[in-house]
This record gives structure tokens, C-alpha cells and sequence, in this order.
């Protein structure tokens, strides 16, 4: 059993789509990143590579990279899922936290569960996603930004 940790953030800008865990929240502002800039896809990525000491997704999908410009951080997932099946690893299971102040992701989690759960090829009991606020401290406070903190398990198939 092995045990990483990811985290990441990205500024909130209008006229930019906002995606966690592949699902679209109708929201004025978005994320900005090369990517579609899903910061709980980011993170969970992070935890994976990390747990199984492959680097970081910035090593593996380097941001300017014009193969990235855009691409759903679902497809770079399921990318990272199929690097760890290719050093024997599967994942066990990934716990997050999203940290906004809004919008309220509550009615979006079981939709971002299920994604996730999908790509990493495991029962939707082993994804854990929370949302919570920065209590107006911060940069998360001030509405500037989102940030998510992600824990994974892999383990040798």
C-alpha cells in the first residue's frame, strides 16, 4: 500500500467555464489553466503520481504544451491511471476537499463522484470528495481562487 498527497489551486476569472471532477457548474467566473484547468482532477493526479513517486503532472503534462492547450483533466486522469496499471499499481481510493467560498458545490458531488470513481476504476463508495469554504480568509476568501487537497491509496496489483 502506498499513500500520496496532491494538492492545487487556479485563479477565478469571468468568461472561463468552472469543471471539478469533469462536471460543468454554472458559475460567472471560471478557473484559468492551460488545461480546463479542473483543479480537483489536478490534485488527484498529484496524489497518484505522488504515491507512486512518478513526479508531478506538471513533469508528465507539461502547461504551454500545445497537447494540453484545453484538454479535459479527465482525459489526463485516465492517462495517469493507465501509467500506474503499467508499473503494476492500482488505486484504492482518493479522499478530497475542494476549499471555495462559491459557488455551493454540494448538489455537484455525487455527479464529480461518479466521474471520477468511473475513471479510476473503482466503486464510487472509494472516491470522497467534500466541499468547504475558507471563512472569507485568504485568497479562497476573497474569491480569487479555488483550492483542493487530495489523498490517494494505490497498492500492487
Amino acid at each position: 500500500m502506498r499513500v500520496g498527497i496532491g494538492y492545487d489551486c487556479h485563479r477565478l476569472a469571468p468568461e472561463r467555464a468552472l469543471v471539478l471532477g469533469g462536471v460543468h457548474i454554472p458559475f460567472d467566473k471560471g478557473l484559468i489553466g492551460w488545461s480546463d484547468a479542473d483543479i480537483l482532477c489536478h490534485a488527484v493526479i498529484d496524489s497518484l503520481l505522488g504515491a507512486a513517486a512518478m513526479g508531478d503532472i506538471g513533469t508528465h503534462f507539461p502547461p504551454g504544451d500545445p497537447a494540453y492547450k484545453d484538454i479535459s483533466s479527465l482525459v489526463l486522469l485516465e492517462r495517469v491511471v493507465k501509467m500506474l496499471q503499467s508499473k503494476g499499481y492500482r488505486v484504492v481510493n482518493v479522499d478530497s476537499t475542494v476549499v471555495a467560498e462559491q459557488p455551493r458545490l454540494r448538489e455537484y458531488v455525487d455527479q464529480m463522484q461518479k466521474k471520477l470513481a468511473k475513471v479510476l476504476k473503482v466503486d464510487i463508495s472509494h472516491v470522497s470528495i467534500k466541499a468547504g469554504t475558507a471563512n472569507l480568509l485568504g485568497f479562497v476568501g476573497r474569491e480569487e481562487g479555488m483550492a483542493v487537497w487530495a489523498v490517494s491509496a494505490i497498492t500492487s496489483e
